[in-house]
């Protein structure tokens, strides 16, 4: 009911600039394409990457998100290919955003021990609202509530956008990092019709971490501290955490800042791997109230070609 009184607020005040914020996932190396376009092939063989992210189960209305990816590396264009999509549904369905993008990504071997990749993302994005699952204030009777009709104007809810990003990967075998800008050309996404003013706002993600064995290579023990910051207009995140692998074990702990810590688990087989991790809200909402937030991956690795020339992949953790 909170986010539907403020969305209606926002479409009685059609004169107000409104300025969106992206889903945010919390295992952002298990949705590699979504975090940054230029992990487009990272792996060489083609895989497959899934992701379902429920936020807040415990507070009505909150928000959903789905996406599906694949990728894979080609010689013949020194660099990788890949699509992606991803759905969000907030309020119930009240307010539901589509994405598609194709991504390009290339690399270079810098040294014999550095490359980089430099990815670029077209993505058209659509966002729709359901005008029938809102409230205003002329369909209130004091006593009996909501029974009238609305005089508001039903505008056109409905918007289509074209969208530009891109990003870089800096990695060797024990450590990476990456620059991400998305919606570099701020398209206005208003559902209000001509006479809104919903520009999506430039998204800003650096990240950074390491690979550090434990013992021997034949243990397969690794510990992976990370950081990640990101900045949308006014909102930013900041995740310190770390990953530890035992064989196909992983297991994770994040701090985001001043909003939740994360707990998260996995395996990782030679063809599949599958995560789940919990948000525990630490902020005044509190896990009680909201239930915390639930997100599961999967990833599939497809046969691949025999190689023809060498090639570096990233290690970096999976989920």
């Amino acid at each position: 009911m909170r986010k539907i009184i403020i969305i209606t607020l926002f479409i009685a005040s059609v004169n107000l600039e409104l300025r969106a914020q992206d889903p945010a996932f919390t295992q952002f190396y298990a949705n590699p394409l979504y975090l940054n376009p230029a992990f487009a092939g990272s792996v060489r063989c083609p895989r497959i990457a899934l992701a379902y992210r429920n936020q807040w189960p415990n507070v009505q209305g909150t928000y959903s998100t789905y996406s599906a990816s694949y990728d894979q590396h080609i010689d013949a264009l020194s660099g990788g290919i890949g699509i992606m999509a991803w759905a969000d549904d907030a309020g119930k369905g009240t307010l539901k955003t589509q994405s598609f993008s194709g991504i390009y990504s290339y690399q270079l071997n810098v040294s014999r021990t550095f490359s980089i990749k430099a990815g670029f993302q077209a993505t058209y994005q659509t966002k729709k609202l359901d005008w029938s699952k809102l409230n205003f204030g002329d369909q209130i009777d004091d006593r009996n509530g909501f029974i009238y009709k609305t005089l508001e104007v039903n505008p056109e809810n409905q918007s289509g956008v074209f969208d530009v990003s891109a990003g870089f990967l800096g990695f060797t075998k024990k450590y990476y990092f990456g620059f991400a800008a998305h919606h570099i050309t701020q398209p206005n996404e208003s559902v209000l019709g001509s006479n809104g003013n919903s520009p999506l706002p430039r998204k800003f993600t650096g990240h950074a971490g390491a690979m550090i064995p434990l013992g021997s290579v034949q243990n397969e023990a690794f510990i992976s501290p990370n950081i990640l910051f990101m900045k949308q207009n006014n909102f930013q995140q900041l995740n310190l955490g770390v990953y530890f692998q035992k064989g196909p074990f992983i297991g994770g702990i994040w701090y985001r800042n001043q909003d939740a810590f994360i707990v998260l688990m996995g395996i990782q087989m030679a063809k599949f791997k599958f995560g789940y991790s919990y948000d525990v809200t630490s902020s005044k909402l509190g896990s009680t109230t909201t239930a915390g937030s639930h997100e599961i991956t999967m990833q599939f690795q497809l046969p691949c070609k025999q190689k023809k020339k060498k090639f570096r992949t990233i290690s970096c953790p999976s989920f």
